[in-house]
């Protein structure tokens, strides 16, 4: 087969892969597919396991019809593992075996990452996923950069994640995570030396009266981010730094 050929065969491949998305989050696990773009929500929290997970999904998924699965984990992952427990969630997470579970091909990349792959539309972005805790990632001239923000200190001994995620909007009110949200998004902007912020998270809904700079993510993001994990079967995301991200087209 010539090089021209087995290209076209591996376009075709990936236009007829079926995907299983899933969105692993403190609250709630979304559940979609390629074929089914509108998620179901699994309650996850504290006691939530890998093992747990994998049960939920499978039982909520029966009789879905998919070929490979894209996982979003919240917390660092490399070449398709996580290397760190997740903070919102129960231990568990870094030796279960994934594969082996579900039983398909399957490709795990830093939850914020997926969803800042999903709603890339050109230049240098920041992204920010602001809901029980906080995810960050970064797409600098098209490379995908996934980052770990949300403990490094902020204000008063506390870190970043204290003041923006769900625990500083309850201890706080909504007026004083609004300014905080504001201020977190600018350091880091400025910081990185971004364009562009996207916000995301489940708490998105909240923020008013934003920069023109800002934009809010769509629900879609972390489905299509995860579609596009497998849409360049030569350039494995597995490491998930260095996975190229072409550009969304706009709405």
């Amino acid at each position: 087969m010539t090089r021209k050929a087995a290209t076209a065969t591996i376009a075709n491949i990936q236009i007829n892969m079926k995907i299983l998305i899933i969105d692993i989050g403190g609250t709630n696990i979304k559940v979609a597919s390629s074929d089914k773009r509108v998620p179901i929500k699994i309650p996850s929290g504290p006691a939530m396991t890998a093992e747990q997970m994998t049960k939920d999904v499978l039982a909520a998924t029966k009789g879905w019809d998919y070929d490979c699965i894209s996982i979003g984990y919240p917390g660092p992952v490399i070449h398709d593992r996580p290397v760190a427990e997740p903070h919102n969630l129960a231990p568990g997470w870094i030796d279960f075996p994934y594969q082996k579970a579900f039983g398909k091909p399957l490709r795990i990349i830093n939850d914020a990452a997926m969803q800042a792959l999903g709603g890339y539309k050109g230049v240098r972005m920041l992204f920010l996923g602001i809901g029980t805790g906080l995810g960050s990632a970064m797409i600098f001239d098209g490379v995908v950069i996934p980052l770990e923000l949300a403990h490094l200190p902020y204000r008063k001994e506390r870190t970043y994640e204290d003041y923006v995620g769900l625990r500083g909007l309850e201890r706080r009110g909504v007026e004083r995570w609004r300014k905080s949200v504001l201020d977190v998004i600018e350091q880091l902007r400025a910081a990185l030396v971004c364009d562009s912020v996207l916000r995301g998270g489940g708490n998105a809904k909240l923020m008013q009266n934003l920069p023109s700079h800002i934009t809010l993510g769509a629900n879609s993001n972390a489905i299509e981010g995860g579609i596009k994990l497998w849409q360049d079967l030569s350039n494995p995301p597995a490491a998930s730094n260095g996975l190229q991200a072409k550009p969304a087209k706009s709405a």
